[in-house]
């Protein structure tokens, strides 16, 4: 059993994580859960993530999320989805009930008031902190600094299953309808349940370019570490790039065994656990 999660703000998820999995919940219910009580935090809307996130330049607020299962074809996703707070759970049903694997826009709000999901105004979804960032956005063309953050988690259950699941509320102030790497399958995250699983972080406009988690997922089937794997991929992007720098990416995987990896572009925090563990962890790496 493990589970990891980006970003130092995923440590109480993580930690809700390893009481599910340690009381034997399996993957995906751990996933969703951890993910769903993050986007639902409206203090936590300041790392970009569901209720109190920052809205799209015309003041509303718009979330991507999926959930992806080891097994062969278990995916589901929605993307510019207004008014739930929790996107995560209804990219689960589309994995479970719709018979597409990504919804979007108007089509997955009807599909989750079909489903029983309530609409919340607008002004729900926001917070004092992103309302009033909004307002200096159009004031005085103030921009978020560092908007790139992502839920990202990660779970290996006692039964061998794996998911991962990814959530965002995008980059702060974009186009209504932009839509980044996050609910992307292969970009934003992936998952293959006789190797591990994948999730990346960052600037998704870049991201999707690359196919990160897909590549991170197919180097550890091919025998690297989940470390070596990451590493392997962020080396890739920035030779294809050329010179030095690199748009912000943050990864992170999991393989079968509970071996826990990660790179990124700039200095990134994730937090982690494993059966050998008797806490979560963090580790900051880039500093």
């Amino acid at each position: 059993m493990a589970a990891v999660g980006t970003w130092s703000f995923s440590r109480p998820a993580v930690e809700r994580m390893r009481c599910m999995l340690l009381a034997g919940q399996n993957a995906t219910d751990v996933v969703e859960t951890a993910i769903a009580e993050v986007e639902d935090d409206v203090d936590t809307g300041r790392h970009i993530v569901g209720r109190g996130g920052y809205p799209n330049s015309k003041g509303v607020v718009e979330c991507d999320a999926a959930i992806m299962e080891g097994v062969p074809g278990r995916f589901g996703a929605v993307a510019a989805l207004r008014g739930i707070a929790q996107p995560c759970r209804v990219a689960r049903k589309v994995m479970e009930k719709s018979p597409h694997s990504l919804l979007v826009g108007d089509g997955a709000e009807a599909f989750a008031q079909e489903l029983g999901f309530t609409s919340e105004p607008n002004a729900n979804m926001l917070s004092d902190h992103s309302a009033t960032a909004y307002r200096e956005y159009l004031e005085k063309n103030k921009l978020v600094r560092g908007g790139h953050d992502t839920i990202g988690l990660i779970a290996l259950d006692l039964s061998g299953n794996i998911t991962v699941g990814v959530s965002t509320s995008g980059a702060p102030f974009k186009a209504p309808g932009r839509v980044g790497d996050s609910p992307l399958p292969g970009c934003g995250l992936y998952a293959d349940h006789k190797v591990g699983a994948a999730a990346a972080t960052g600037d998704g406009d870049k991201i999707m370019c690359y196919c990160p988690s897909f590549h991170v997922v197919q180097l550890m089937r091919q025998g690297s570490s989940p470390n070596e794997a990451c590493q392997a991929v962020l080396a890739d992007i920035q030779r294809r790039i050329g010179g030095d720098k690199c748009f912000e990416l943050g990864l992170i995987s999991l393989n079968m065994k509970g071996e826990v990896g990660a790179a990124s572009s700039v200095e990134f925090p994730y937090t982690f656990w494993n059966q050998g563990l008797s806490s979560v962890e963090e580790l900051v790496i880039n500093q």
